[in-house]
């Protein structure tokens, strides 16, 4: 693991803060938008989550679900398209086409006509404002080390020259591998949703600086695990108070939140 820069804690530098919004604004805005993440910065919010794949031509967009259906319009604008699949994977799909969907109407009208937005265009509006990002890469089965590689690759150049660097996370440690492989400077984050066997070992081979959890996996003893190991210790989704408070009170570094209404990042 990276120690160049410690604290006096004995782990790296973290120069992110600990409230986190995910997907841009929680569930108050169309998910994995622009607007979602100006929403979000309303409500004070400095740092984003959002959900990051690959199109069919290898241009890293937005987009949380494997098919385009819950998000956008996509099966009414296709549906007279012949041979268009619109129950096919988003991913299989070239990014001209994605780029004209609208990704705001199914939440509600005030956001119609939001499109799906390429990580590049988070990147801008993240750096121009001093925002921090968490990237979850989110493969389409079966790509997952090249999306890791493409991604790290597009988020080196995007956030070149800058002092906070996005945070790359996953399930699947295919894709940090790729992303290790592709840009091994920039950090990485293991996504939990269980504690399986060798979850611990496995960061440490990915040479992660973060283990991200469904926040009920930590407790005393694996956050203590954790942080002798040197990682930073993270949760998602958490939208309870009580939740909220047991964590901080455990020491844990992040925070993933709906609840940007409810929780004040300061």
């Amino acid at each position: 693991m990276n120690t160049a820069a410690a604290t006096a804690t004995g782990l790296p530098d973290w120069p992110y803060p600990r409230w986190i919004a995910h997907r841009g604004a929680g569930k108050l805005a169309p998910e994995n938008t622009l607007a979602a993440f100006r929403l979000g910065a309303h409500y004070g919010y400095r740092m984003f989550e959002c959900d990051v794949k690959l199109s069919a031509d290898g241009v890293p967009f937005l987009l949380h679900d494997a098919t385009l259906q819950r998000t956008t319009n996509a099966k009414r604008l296709w549906a007279s398209e012949p041979g268009a699949d619109v129950s096919a994977v988003a991913g299989d799909h070239l990014w001209g086409a994605l780029a004209q969907l609208d990704a705001g109407a199914w939440h509600s009208r005030h956001y119609a006509g939001e499109p799906i937005p390429t990580l590049a265009g988070i990147a801008r509006f993240c750096i121009a404002n001093g925002y921090c990002l968490n990237i979850e890469i989110k493969p389409t089965p079966g790509t997952e080390r090249r999306t890791g590689e493409v991604v790290a690759q597009h988020a080196a150049r995007l956030w070149h020259g800058q002092s906070t660097p996005p945070l790359l996370t996953s399930f699947h440690p295919e894709a940090l591998e790729g992303a290790q492989a592709a840009q091994p400077e920039l950090p990485r984050g293991l996504l939990l949703d269980t504690l399986w066997k060798g979850w611990l070992e496995t960061a440490l081979t990915l040479d992660c600086q973060a283990i991200v959890c469904n926040h009920a996996l930590w407790d005393t003893s694996t956050v203590t695990q954790a942080k002798s190991a040197g990682f930073r210790t993270l949760s998602y989704t958490v939208n309870d108070e009580w939740a909220a408070q047991r964590l901080i009170d455990l020491g844990t570094d992040g925070i993933i939140t709906d609840r940007v209404d409810l929780f004040s990042p300061a």
